[in-house]
């Protein structure tokens, strides 16, 4: 059998060729996005960046313990408590102490993200001067990096102040350095410091009241330093879709390749039965075939795989998706399993060909040889079918059960994958009748070339269904991608624009809030601000802050769920929410308002809560919220949110006032600090609006690029292997009258017809998934979002990528005319009998 096999790729090797580059390319992509996976899983341990040179660092909590029955859980906490004044005087008796303090600060002129710290501080990185001196008193600040210079001055939020120095920036942050004591008036609270002592004792003098970092756990005290963990969070889940994206994609063409592979070798299969050969030998002889491709193509593409990954890597670095540090590692496990699941993807690709190969009588392949019969066989017909229901019962359980795990990006990435499967498998059912239809205009135009392309695309529904289905796959999985994160954002901006009664809303300089409850705050709007804006006249002023809460659900586990605090007596006047149940009047210093998300959502009930601090308390449930699209957070007072700044402040239009004085009385009480801006309603709307981060939209387009070149590879294949069986067919058409014009005409018309029909069933397929979307975003009871498809539809908002899914039908379209046309052309040169 594998001399056979071995022959036999010799002399038909381009009938393999198709399954072979297809088989590489995925072991190559499988290989990068192991690698790059590897490098994410392995990632080195980080020094510490800004407390490089500090001996012990002391932070206060920023984690709260939960002890449960199976051991304690901890969650971040939203803004910690400051170290306690009696700790901070004990640890001043064990050496000397420096006090650490951030705060933000906004310069006219200056890079965005500027943070303030003590001068103290800077010999810790360590920051040395490269010019001028370090600041001796108020208004004086030495700054990083070369965006200002000595004796400059600088218009911030805090007053106006003068450079005296300037020091090398070290990449983790962009500090200016305050005075000390101009530093400790700025930000009074005391939650991280430096103490020259030895770690026991300053372990045993902060004993429960605080942390204590020394060596590399000092990271923690560091900027952000969750960001490198977060950024290589999204790079698993980046490369593991795209990784399994290419598995379902190569194992779709490998399999659709060696299918109709086999039956345009229906008559050599017939001539092996006739000549003795048994059902298990032409098995094993198809399978043997797939075996030597699969070695092939699996070592090639490991070795073209360790090529790509580097750059992969340094793409995502450049782009800003990883740490600058983020490189590949030694592991050599990504090549393991890319060649051994290449290799399978082979056999398991050639497994259901090679059934079907033993199941051929030599009176049966004769007689099948020049046409078609019973396309869809009983096992296709029964796999499909089961597919179909398979993802019907699963989108039926979880509309049922959990509708919010629908707008997941996991699922909504991964369900289409068994709608695209079922309607590839019955595809052959669907085929005749579509192109029948799409050909009924043409049929009936002048010339036969309508008629002919109707028949030939309806009697070789092989072919046919080959040619159609990496069209499905591609069109498919844009729209339902694209479409997916289109019919969110509809829903999010939905929802933004409900919840929005304000007239004015003033953000931080740095940038609007998320619509939604965000938890942490980055930065916020200092109290003077804040204080001026409750004075302008005609206005209705609303603060809020960005908060967090810990809910403990089933004893064992410990949510976080985001929170907002406002004022209960102005909340209903700036903000409309969506009540499930309750009244959003009751919200007190005692209570809180949760979503329908949370396990205890009755009104009147008390939940056990940790605060953003740490606090525990229990609260009464005031109001319930409807979920939506998830951006429905808690809400509590201000009381319940120590420590919590504003970072957002809704201002309403007093019934008789006039708008246009009372926003220009707004930006005149924030105007000069360089701290905080006024928006309007519309303003806001856009600035805070839904949008695809740079991760996710780089993996939206890894995954269609994907899908894209494997329609490709998948598309001139077919076409290339049904040309050359289709000599003696275009020389019939010729000695019956036909130009060498008229059957390129009939061979480009039959690709478009194919195309078309493949693309209506990828918009078919993309339909029925983001129906079960549209679904769920009803269930959950946010606005009502119709099908926000990515091609024109009468009932879909305006600003939609339908350009996508038109673009890959028509590089479809134009791929598959160049192929056919171009393998017609070169099958009507060579001579053959009709």
């Amino acid at each position: 059998m594998l001399t056979l096999a071995l022959r036999t790729l010799r002399t038909r090797w381009t009938a393999f060729a198709g399954s072979f580059v297809a088989l590489c390319l995925g072991v190559a992509l499988m290989t990068v996005m192991g690698l790059a996976l590897a490098a994410s899983l392995d990632a080195p341990t980080r020094v510490p960046e800004r407390f490089a040179a500090a001996p012990v660092v002391v932070t206060a909590h920023d984690t709260v313990r939960v002890p449960t029955p199976i051991g304690p859980r901890t969650g971040r906490l939203a803004h910690p408590r400051p170290i306690p004044e009696r700790t901070v005087a004990a640890l001043r008796a064990l050496g000397r102490v420096t006090v650490d303090r951030s705060f933000a600060v906004h310069a006219r002129g200056g890079p965005a993200g500027l943070v303030g710290h003590p001068w103290s501080t800077a010999r810790f990185a360590p920051y040395e001067l490269t010019a001028g001196r370090a600041p001796h008193a108020d208004g004086e600040v030495v700054a990083a990096g070369d965006w200002t210079a000595v004796g400059r001055r600088l218009r911030t939020g805090h007053g106006t102040v003068r450079v005296v120095g300037t020091v090398r920036a070290l990449g983790f942050e962009n500090p200016v350095f305050y005075q000390d004591a101009q530093a400790a008036r700025l930000a009074p609270a005391t939650t991280r410091l430096v103490v020259d002592a030895g770690p026991a004792a300053v372990r045993r003098t902060v004993g429960a009241d605080a942390d204590v970092l020394t060596g590399d756990a000092r990271r923690r005290a560091d900027p952000d330093p969750d960001r490198d963990a977060e950024a290589l969070t999204a790079l698993n889940a980046l490369f593991g879709t795209a990784g399994g994206v290419s598995a379902f994609v190569s194992v779709f063409v490998v399999a659709s390749t060696f299918a109709f592979a086999v039956v345009q070798r229906r008559r050599e299969f017939g001539l092996l039965r006739a000549a003795g050969a048994t059902p298990g030998q032409v098995r094993r002889t198809v399978l043997a075939e797939a075996l030597l491709v699969g070695v092939l193509a699996s070592a090639a593409g490991c070795a073209l795989g360790g090529y790509g990954a580097p750059l992969l890597v340094a793409r995502v670095v450049d782009e800003g998706l990883a740490p600058a540090w983020f490189g590949l590692g030694p592991a050599v496990w990504p090549y393991h399993l890319a060649f051994w699941t290449g290799l399978l993807v082979a056999l398991c690709g050639a497994a259901a060909a090679s059934w079907r190969a033993g199941r051929t009588a030599p009176t049966q392949a004769l007689r099948e040889a020049s046409a078609d019969s019973g396309p869809l066989t009983p096992a296709r017909r029964v796999c499909g079918a089961a597919l179909l229901i398979a993802a019907a019962v699963l989108l039926g359980h979880a509309l049922l059960t959990d509708p919010g795990d629908l707008l997941h990006r996991k699922t909504y990435v991964s369900r289409p994958m068994l709608l695209i499967s079922a309607l590839a498998l019955l595809s052959p059912a669907l085929l005749r009748p579509l192109t029948r239809l799409l050909t009924a205009l043409p049929a009936r135009l002048p010339g036969a070339v309508g008629m002919l392309a109707r028949e030939n695309t309806g009697a070789s529904l092989r072919r046919t269904a080959a040619i159609a289905a990496p069209v499905l796959v591609t069109v498919a999985l844009t729209g339902s991608l694209l479409g997916a994160t289109a019919t969110l954002d509809a829903a999010r901006a939905a929802e933004l624009r409900d919840r929005t009664v304000a007239d004015f809303v003033v953000v931080p300089a740095t940038g609007p809030a998320p619509a939604a409850t965000t938890g942490e705050a980055a930065d916020g709007i200092d109290p003077a601000s804040v204080e001026r804006l409750r004075r302008v006249p005609g206005a209705v002023v609303s603060p809020t802050s960005a908060s967090a809460v810990h809910v403990l659900e089933d004893g064992v586990a410990l949510v976080r769920s985001e929170a907002r605090a406002a004022d209960p007596r102005l909340l209903a006047a700036t903000v409309r929410l969506p009540v499930a149940a309750g009244r959003l009047s009751g919200l007190d210093d005692d209570s809180i308002v949760v979503n329908e998300e949370w396990q205890t959502h009755t009104v009147g009930r008390r939940v056990q809560v940790w605060l953003g601090d740490g606090t525990r308390r229990s609260l009464r449930i005031a109001a319930v919220l409807s979920t939506g699209t998830g951006g429905n957070g808690a809400w509590i007072t201000p009381a319940n949110a120590v420590g919590a700044p504003v970072d957002r402040v809704d201002v309403r239009v007093a019934a008789g006032a006039d708008a246009t004085a009372v926003g220009a009385a707004l930006r005149a009480a924030v105007d000069g600090t360089g701290g905080a801006r006024v928006l309007t309603r519309a303003e806001w709307l856009d600035a805070a609006g839904p949008r695809t981060n740079r991760t996710t939209r780089l993996g939206m387009l890894l995954v269609l690029g994907i899908a894209l070149l494997y329609t490709a590879l998948s598309l001139a294949n077919t076409l290339v292997m049904g040309a050359s069986e289709r000599v003696r067919e275009f020389a019939a058409l010729r000695l019956a009258g036909a130009t060498g014009a008229q059957v390129l005409r009939l061979a480009a018309a039959e690709a478009l017809t194919v195309v078309a029909a493949g693309a209506v069933l990828g918009a078919l397929t993309a339909v029925l998934a983001l129906s079960g979307m549209t679904g769920a975003l009803r269930l959950l009871s946010a606005p009502a979002a119709p099908l926000a498809l990515p091609w024109p539809a009468p009932a879909a908002p305006l600003a939609l990528p339908w350009p996508a899914p038109a673009a890959a039908t028509a590089a479809c379209a134009v791929l598959a005319v160049v192929t056919s046309t171009a393998t017609t052309a070169v099958v009507l040169r060579r001579r053959a009998r009709p």
